[in-house]
Order: C-alpha cells, then sequence, then structure tokens
C-alpha cells in the first residue's frame, strides 16, 4: 500500500455505509443546519410572489410600500437563518474531520509491525491530514445540500407548475437534457480526485525519506536528485488536481448554461403566451424570478454529487488504512505487579524473567523463506545471555518474537512459562525494556525521550540512571539540562549519546526482562566499559539478552547463544565455545583482533 499503488475502488454501499458512520454523530446537530438552511430558501420561494403581487399592484395602481417591506423581511430573515445553519455546519465538519483524525490516529499508532513495514509512513500521514480534510464537505455540506437543495428543488417546480405548465415543460426540458450530460462528467471527477491524493501521499513519502536521512542527503550531494523526485510527484499531484478541477468547473458550468437556455426558452415562449392572453405579464415576471431562483438548489444538488465524488476518492483511502491490521495493546494493569516501572520506582523489585524458545519458525511473510528453522534455548532467569552469530543468522528477531512485534510461525516461544500469545500485550511489554540497534530518539526534550516508557519516574529515578548511564555532564553540558530539544530524530545528539539515552530510557521502565542489540556499538571505550559495568549490574536482578559483535562485551555473559543462517548451532560460555565452536572460535578470533588494533 504504498504512495505509488492504486486504491481500491468501493462498492457505492461501502462507500455511503463507512460515509454514513462518520456523519452519524452528529445527525442531529446537521439536521439543525439543514433546518435553518431549508428555512432561509422558503423565505426565498416566496420572493417571487412578493413579486408577482407588486407587478400586480403596480397595474391597479395600488400601494406597493407594505409589498416592498415585505420583500426586504424577507431578505434580512432568509440571510439571517441561512447564516446560522452554514455556521452550524461549518462547526459541525470539523468536528467530523476531527473525529475521523482521532480514530485514524489512534488506528495507526497501533498497527502491527509488518503493516509499517509494508506500508510508506509518508502516505500513511497523507491519509491523517489530507484525505480526512475532504471528508469534511461531504460528511455534513454534500448531504445538507442534496437534501435542501432537492427539497427546494421540488418545491420551486411545484409552483411553477402552478404558474405555467407549458413553461414548467419547456425548462425542464432544458434542465433534463443538460443534466444528462453532466452526470457522466461526476465519475471523471471521483477518478482524477483519488489519483491527486495518492500523488499527495508519494510527495509525503519522499519528504520523509529525504529528512529522515538529511546529513546523507547533503553529504550524498543528492539534494537536486531529490527535488526532482518530489517535483515529479507534486507535478503529478498538480495534473490529476487540474484534471478534477476541470471536471468540476465543466459541472458548476452546466448550471449556468441550463438556467440560460431556460431563460431564453422560457423569455420566447412565454412571451408568445402573453401576447395571446394566456398567460398575464405578472405570471411571466414571477416565473423568470423562480427560474433563476432554481439557480440555486439546482447548484446545491450539483455541488452535492461533486463533493460526493471527492469523498469517495477520500474514504476509499481512509477505508484501506482502517483494514491494516492493528495489535490490541490494552493498559499494563492497575495494579503495581503488572506495571514494572511503578514497583521499581517505589523501591520493589521483580522477579526477573525467564525465556524458552521451542523449535520456533519464522518467516516475515507468506512466500519469503524462513528466517528461523527451528531455534530453541532455554535463559532460565537473571544474568546475561549473548547473541552472537554472522549477519542474517536472525539474532534482532529472536527480540522481535519476544515482543511479539511479529508471531512466530512455528513453534512456542514462552516468557516465564507462558506463551507469548497468551499474554495481553500491555502486560507483556510492560516488562521488558527494549534498546533498538539504532536506538532512536525522538523529536522533543531530553526529559521526554527519558520518561518515554516511564512517565511516572520520579526525578530521584531519573538522577540515578542518568548517572549509571554517565549523561549526567551531558545534561550540565546542555543549555537547559533536562528540558532541552534533541532535535529530529535526536540529531543535535552524537550517535555514543543517542545510544546512552535509549539504554537509559529502557533502565528507567524498571524492567525484568532487558533487550540490548547492539547497545554499546557507538560508544567509546570509556564509555562502553562504564555501560558494562551497568549492565553487569542489572543482570544479577535482571534477565540480560544481548546481542553482541565486540568480544569485550560476550566475554561477560553467563551463557552465550551461537546462530547461524537461523539456527542454534550452539549454546556455553565463552571458553567453552572457543575450544568447541569453530564458528564462534572464528569470529571470536576475528573480533580480539579487530579490538586489539
Amino acid at each position: 500500500m504504498g504512495g505509488a499503488e492504486k486504491t481500491p475502488k468501493l462498492s457505492a454501499g461501502e462507500t455511503w455505509r463507512a460515509l454514513y458512520a462518520h456523519f452519524r454523530p452528529h445527525r442531529w446537530v446537521v439536521a439543525l443546519g439543514a433546518l435553518l438552511t431549508l428555512v432561509g430558501a422558503a423565505t426565498g420561494l416566496a420572493q417571487p410572489l412578493a413579486a408577482k403581487a407588486l407587478v400586480d399592484r403596480l397595474g391597479e395602481d395600488g400601494s406597493i410600500t407594505g409589498i416592498l417591506l415585505l420583500l426586504t423581511g424577507l431578505v434580512v430573515l432568509g440571510t439571517a437563518i441561512e447564516s446560522v445553519g452554514a455556521y452550524i455546519l461549518e462547526r459541525t465538519a470539523e468536528s467530523v474531520v476531527l473525529a475521523a483524525r482521532r480514530g485514524l490516529i489512534g488506528r495507526l499508532l497501533r498497527l502491527r509491525l509488518p503493516e509499517v513495514e509494508r506500508t510508506q509512513p509518508g502516505d500513511l500521514m497523507s491519509r491523517v491530514t489530507s484525505d480526512t480534510t475532504l471528508l469534511r464537505a461531504v460528511t455534513t455540506q454534500s448531504i445538507v445540500s442534496a437534501t435542501t437543495g432537492g427539497l427546494t428543488f421540488i418545491a420551486t417546480i411545484v409552483l411553477m407548475g402552478f404558474m405555467d405548465p407549458v413553461l414548467l415543460g419547456v425548462t425542464l426540458g432544458v434542465i433534463v437534457l443538460i443534466g444528462s450530460a453532466f452526470a457522466l462528467v461526476l465519475p471523471k471527477i471521483a477518478q482524477a480526485t483519488q489519483r491527486s491524493q495518492e500523488a499527495v501521499g508519494r510527495i509525503s513519502t519522499v519528504l520523509e525519506r529525504a529528512f529522515g536521512a538529511f546529513r546523507t542527503l547533503k553529504a550524498s550531494g543528492a539534494e537536486e536528485r531529490e527535488a526532482a523526485v518530489v517535483e515529479d510527484a507534486a507535478r503529478d499531484a498538480w495534473r490529476h488536481g487540474v484534471r478534477s478541477a476541470k471536471w468540476q468547473a465543466l459541472a458548476s458550468s452546466s448550471i449556468g448554461l441550463a438556467i440560460q437556455i431556460s431563460f431564453l426558452a422560457v423569455l420566447g415562449i412565454g412571451g408568445a403566451r402573453v401576447a395571446s392572453g394566456a398567460i398575464s405579464i405578472s405570471t411571466l415576471i414571477a416565473f423568470l424570478l423562480f427560474l433563476f431562483y432554481l439557480i440555486d438548489p439546482v447548484s446545491r444538488l450539483v455541488d452535492a454529487a461533486s463533493q460526493y465524488q471527492v469523498g469517495t476518492a477520500a474514504i476509499a483511502r481512509i477505508i484501506e488504512a482502517e483494514r491494516l491490521e492493528t495489535e490490541q495493546v490494552g493498559p499494563p494493569g492497575a495494579d503495581s505487579s503488572a506495571d514494572p516501572s511503578k514497583e521499581a520506582s517505589a523501591g520493589g523489585r521483580s522477579a526477573p524473567a525467564s525465556v524458552v524458545f521451542e523449535d520456533v519458525t519464522f518467516r516475515y511473510r507468506d512466500g519469503l523463506p524462513l528466517v528461523h528453522h527451528g531455534v530453541s534455548f532455554e535463559v532460565p532467569g537473571a544474568g546475561m545471555t549473548a547473541f552472537v552469530g554472522p549477519s542474517g543468522a536472525g539474532k534482532t528477531t529472536v527480540f522481535g518474537l519476544i515482543e511479539r512485534f511479529y508471531d512466530a510461525t512455528g513453534g512456542r516461544i514462552l516468557v516465564d512459562g507462558r506463551d507469548v500469545r497468551d499474554w495481553p500485550l500491555g502486560e507483556l511489554r510492560a516488562s521488558i525494556g527494549y534498546v533498538e540497534q539504532d536506538a532512536p530518539v525522538l523529536a522533543g526534550t531530553l526529559r521526554e525521550n527519558l520518561v518515554f516508557a516511564a512517565p511516572d519516574a520520579t526525578d530521584e529515578r531519573i538522577r540515578d540512571v542518568l548517572l549509571r548511564t554517565r549523561l549526567e555532564r551531558l545534561v550540565e553540558q546542555l543549555p537547559d539540562g533536562l528540558e532541552t530539544l534533541v532535535g529530529h530524530r535526536g540529531s543535535k545528539l552524537s550517535g555514543g549519546e543517542r545510544q546512552r539515552v535509549a539504554i537509559a530510557r529502557a533502565l528507567l521502565r524498571g524492567p525484568r526482562l532487558l533487550l540490548l542489540d547492539e547497545a554499546t556499538s557507538q560508544l567509546d571505550a570509556v564509555n562502553e566499559m562504564a555501560l558494562r559495568d551497568v549492565v553487569a549490574e542489572v543482570a544479577r536482578e535482571v534477565t540480560v539478552l544481548v546481542v553482541a559483535h565486540r568480544l569485550s562485551t560476550v566475554t561477560l555473559a553467563d551463557r552465550i547463544v551461537v546462530m547461524d543462517a537461523g539456527k542454534v548451532r550452539a549454546v556455553g560460555t565463552h571458553e567453552e565455545l572457543v575450544r568447541d565452536d569453530p564458528l564462534y572460535g572464528e569470529l571470536a578470533a576475528t573480533q580480539f583482533l579487530a579490538s586489539a588494533r
């Protein structure tokens, strides 16, 4: 579902049900706005009748003051009522957009990791921002325009029929002829709008990629190439947007054309009927006023149809995002035993977690090769277990399966003797501290990053973790201390500082199981040694699993799991594996030489 993919077409029933779901919570407010709009329209319908009475009164040399005052009052009253109705509808439209964005954001943040990895983030962002904006017109104005426009159109036609059925027949004939051509335009509006929104999604995708690796972009001299890619998507959006505007302009101009042709036909035929005495001049004037008044309800109907087509394009993309598979992540629980961070902050200690893999197989998607081929190992409790092996051996995937970012294809993964699929996700992840390989830091303040996984952490615990991870000097040097902004993805911090922030964030949670994926790879020797001591200290009370390539980290482990090509080939201590496993011996010798240099 990347930005370049075509959004599947929804049936009319699916589209309407989806639109009604957004409209339903506001239906009574929309009904009030529609009622006020209808009342305003009704005052307009009375104006041609008053004009007829005015012409008749002039022919009788009677006073016209009262009729003029009535006409003025109708105009003022109708405008005031319609203004109130328009405000109610605009306010409700914004509420529809807010509710749609709130629901979509909540859903996207609960997406399963495989769904996110198959999706372009920029395209998802455009669905939250751009596509939801298109809902505002179709879910309120379009519905009200269709309702009030339809009722007003019918009322106007009925009154015109009472005036003169012959002239009404002429008018309807012209409207039906041009309206048939207009119906052919509507699908083109929806198609062009959908393609334009897809192109907007591609713009967001390319920009998100560029800003996510901004230094690499500049160092590679790729500004012009990336700008060309963005411009290509922007031109695509412009092209389809212009196409949509063209069809909408054609639809709007058809209204004026229908009325103008009707006016000429009615004027010619009506003039002949006045000359023959079939109708009075006042009747012809009133009929012509009704004809021009017909522009408003017809315009409402045309706008409703156009907005509906635009809305169908937006709702199709929103529904596609809503159909992505999500996780059911609930709160970890009300008691402190379910939330290790709360217990740790209170000074308590939770038992370290045990981890068991039983003949686990895994592939990322159907049709892809297996990443794990019957992986089995056991980590009984407190202590450090290191995972080593060549690149692509499946080490990092072990952590993803424990966190249930992915579900195993076969076999079982047990945490504390309980299958991870039987754990509530919130409770499982509340027990785990996880430091990713690239140690991401979020835009915001340093404090916000530290307490991201433990929002209730006290200042005392924050200070303690800062000392343990050697971040206290960094905080002292920052202009605003913990309240200093760290930039997009932590761009104002060095790689080693970002890594230490990520480790501090995990430790602050007070986990029972700590997963470290190359957590010291960007640290200098002094800080690496200090953090190794911290990890060793934590491992006395917490289960620590670490993916490591540095021999200095591996030799501290109580047990080492050697992986190769998605299998566990050996488990033991450093000395045992150097003696008994050729692959580990080779890796250890290579890394020893690397560290010696």
